[in-house]
């Protein structure tokens, strides 16, 4: 007897498995943008935890006599203006701008969804809350990074800091005109008349009807985190000059682009990829995630 239910739950196992995989081949092939966009998130997170294995050297490796070489079977991406090696700093340079956009995505997700719940459910809270936020999104963002990064000095933790309190209005309200419209339902008044608490009825009643636009919106920003990082680090007020980074490569590479233009081509395309992937991954999921589109699927 354990042996047949051991097997019935095998093939219940087996069969909600390939459903699984049966609607994601579907939504793939509705969505061909989307599932370019989020193979090429994963493979640049692939390509940045396993750097030392993709025949890289030392990205910190510094050789004069072979600086501005162009590309090579020895140097793949050419070399910098101090002999360094393009190819390992671009492959490298993954890492910290990924670490960047998904970490700056994750903080200001979360403390803007926070800030959006309380804000949208108590009108008092509400005016506070706002005006602080529309003070902060009357300064452009790299304006407001500039000037945080030059409070704070450079640094990778500075910047995803710096980054993560220009980002958050945006989000703020984005989750705040959500609530403000699922506080007036039916089943909201129905958990209020039953005696729920407000923690209960924002955690178990409101909260899921915010997380389609809101993690629609974590995409873009974090696409938005990698470009004005790297737009700091262009000018100098990013992550240190020694550590690679897209950013801070292509602002090296400026000084030389007459006669090296690989120093700054390659780091530009790597970033430019990401971006895309990034951003036709938020569009697929808009989609996705959209009630009406979701009905017809």
């Amino acid at each position: 007897m354990i042996r047949e239910d051991n097997v019935v739950i095998e093939t219940a196992a087996s069969s909600d498995f390939k459903n699984r995989l049966s609607r994601a081949m579907r939504l793939a092939r509705r969505y061909p943008t989307t599932t370019v966009g989020i193979l090429v998130i994963i493979a640049m997170i692939i390509m940045g935890m396993i750097a030392p294995f993709l025949f890289t050297g030392d990205p910190y490796m510094v050789d004069p006599p072979s600086r501005l070489q162009p590309p090579s079977d020895a140097n793949w991406f050419g070399t910098d203006f101090l002999g360094r090696d393009v190819y390992s700093r671009t492959i490298y340079g993954a890492r910290i701008s990924l670490l960047v956009g998904f970490t700056v995505a994750a903080i200001s997700t979360i403390a803007a969804v926070i800030l959006g719940l309380v804000s949208g459910y108590y009108r008092n809270v509400d005016i506070v809350v706002m005006r602080i936020m529309d003070g902060m999104m009357a300064i452009p963002i790299i304006l407001l990074a500039i000037a945080m990064m030059a409070t704070l000095g450079g640094s990778v933790q500075n910047v995803i800091i710096a980054l993560s309190v220009v980002e958050t209005p945006r989000m703020v309200r984005i989750v705040r005109a959500s609530v403000l419209s699922l506080r007036e339902l039916m089943y909201v008044d129905a958990a209020l008349s039953i005696g729920a608490s407000t923690p209960r009825i924002l955690l178990r009643h409101i909260l899921p009807g915010t997380m389609a636009p809101v993690i629609v919106q974590a995409t873009f920003i974090c696409a938005e985190a990698i470009l004005v990082e790297a737009v700091l680090s262009f000018l100098g007020a990013g992550t240190p000059p020694d550590i690679p980074s897209w950013g801070t490569m292509m602002a090296e590479g400026r000084k030389a682009i007459s006669v090296a233009f690989w120093a700054i081509g390659f780091p530009g395309m790597f970033l430019t990829i990401t971006v895309l992937g990034i951003n036709l991954a938020g569009d697929g999921l808009r989609d996705i995630l959209d009630p009406k589109l979701a009905r017809r699927m």
